[in-house]
């Protein structure tokens, strides 16, 4: 007979709920809060209370059946979370960071159902310094905002640049000789772009240690907006460690007919005392053409600083200064600032926060 396993606390903080013997659940979560200042040039500063700048804000729940044979199945709900207003999710997903079931084998890798992070997500996201997040993230120029493939190929609206619902997902097995890797399909269900309903195929595969790493990845998208062309994502990423100090690098590019944005990253993580500096610098160029109208010579630079003071293994606290420097007419800016920055215009931004993790 199966026994229930008790309530308990870990030493991490993590909260195990009652299940049978060979099986949990765990309750999970981060709340991130700081405070920050944006000013974009034309339009002056504002100051705000920021969620999720030095992790991403977020509650979740995951739990794991062993099976026997190597084999165990799985689920995996994690919701976004606004700390500053006491908000959650995303518009109408609750579980908008990750909603996936799984079944998975030790030998043969795991089969996942759902919502999560894209293959090229996957591929760049890890070699940002900064964790995609905050006013250092390496996502202030991976928007739907300024004329170019992004926006001709999803609108403002939902994209896959980051996450894919309705996914059919393959991940090799944990420890393959350094492999790594997955393919993720979705159907798009015969939806829209608004909807966030997007025909998706992605690719990623890797080779690495503790010390370095190489990895590539490409996805294309269809939905109303394409038509028949396909919507490009291309990454090729890496890093490398010595005494401690961590360099990493990635480009990326978009593409839907001639027009492309091109996107490079090199970042550096240092330790300093009880904590890291972090520096990184993010550059997006566009070349081609939208409707006939040229995009070349539009795009922007940003340089980002910060460091992160480790109080424990749970707690954190941390600051961030960054600027962005346009190009041509584009208007990229960073979160948290009044809207209408002059064309070819600067963004520059300073934040000070603290991290929980449970």
């Amino acid at each position: 007979m199966n026994r229930f396993i008790p309530f308990v606390l870990t030493a991490v903080g993590t909260v195990v709920i009652p299940a049978m013997a060979n099986a949990q659940v765990t309750v999970f979560g981060v709340v991130d809060l700081a405070g920050r200042m944006v000013k974009n040039e034309g339009v002056g500063s504002v100051a705000s209370l920021a969620s999720g700048e030095g992790l991403t804000s977020r509650f979740g729940v995951r739990g794991s059946e062993d099976l026997g044979g190597g084999l165990s199945a799985g689920f995996h709900l994690e919701s976004t979370v606004h700390g500053d207003a006491g908000g959650a999710g995303t518009g109408s997903q609750f579980w908008d960071r990750r909603s996936t079931v799984s079944l998975s084998s030790k030998s043969l890798g795991e089969l996942r159902l759902g919502r999560d992070f894209s293959p090229t997500y996957s591929n760049w996201g890890r070699y940002d310094p900064f964790g995609f997040v905050g006013l250092g993230r390496s996502g202030t120029f991976i928007s739907g905002g300024p004329t170019g493939p992004i926006k001709s190929a999803f609108g403002t609206g939902p994209n896959t640049l980051v996450r894919s619902s309705n996914g059919v997902q393959y991940l090799l097995p944990a420890g393959s000789n350094g492999l790594q890797g997955g393919v993720f399909v979705a159907p798009g269900e015969g939806g829209t772009a608004a909807a966030g309903l997007d025909k998706f195929f992605g690719v990623r595969l890797g080779y690495g240690t503790t010390d370095y790493e190489v990895s590539a990845a490409t996805a294309t998208t269809q939905n109303d907006l394409t038509g028949n062309e396909k919507f490009k994502d291309n990454v090729i990423g890496g890093f490398f460690k010595f005494g401690g100090t961590k360099v990493s690098a990635a480009w990326r590019q978009f593409k839907i007919l001639s027009a492309k944005q091109t996107n490079v990253l090199v970042g550096v993580a240092v330790p300093a005392g009880p904590g890291v500096v972090k520096l990184s610098y993010n550059q997006a160029k566009l070349s081609g053409s939208v409707d006939g109208v040229d995009i070349g010579g539009n795009g922007a630079g940003q340089l980002a600083a910060g460091y992160v003071y480790k109080l424990s293994k749970r707690t954190s606290l941390y600051t961030t200064a960054s600027r962005v420097s346009n190009d041509g007419t584009s208007k990229y800016t960073l979160a948290g600032g009044a809207p209408g920055i002059v064309a070819g215009g600067s963004s520059s931004g300073f934040e000070v926060g603290a991290t929980h993790s449970f």
